[in-house]
């Protein structure tokens, strides 16, 4: 798929498990240098699959419901 610009985009692909970390990261519409800053922290979950790692897309999921529930649970100050 091509956007405005001309450059080629990968689909997003549902169908898969288990993403890169530029996968994933593309999914939270978010740079790879932030992506790894997460997974860093503990706040986005990774496996080792060979000698590779990858970003299971439900740990992208998991990720977005907490951070959804963080935000509104957190009451707004007047």
């Amino acid at each position: 798929m091509a956007d405005d610009t001309g450059d080629a985009q990968p689909e997003h692909d549902p169908t898969l498990v288990a993403l890169t970390v530029e996968e994933a990261a593309r999914r939270l519409s978010i740079g790879r240098t932030t992506m790894y800053a997460l997974i860093k922290g503990g706040e986005i979950e990774t496996i080792p699959i060979g000698r590779a790692r990858r970003v299971p897309a439900e740990a992208v999921v998991e990720f977005t419901r907490r951070r959804m529930q963080m935000h509104t649970t957190t009451p707004i100050a007047a």
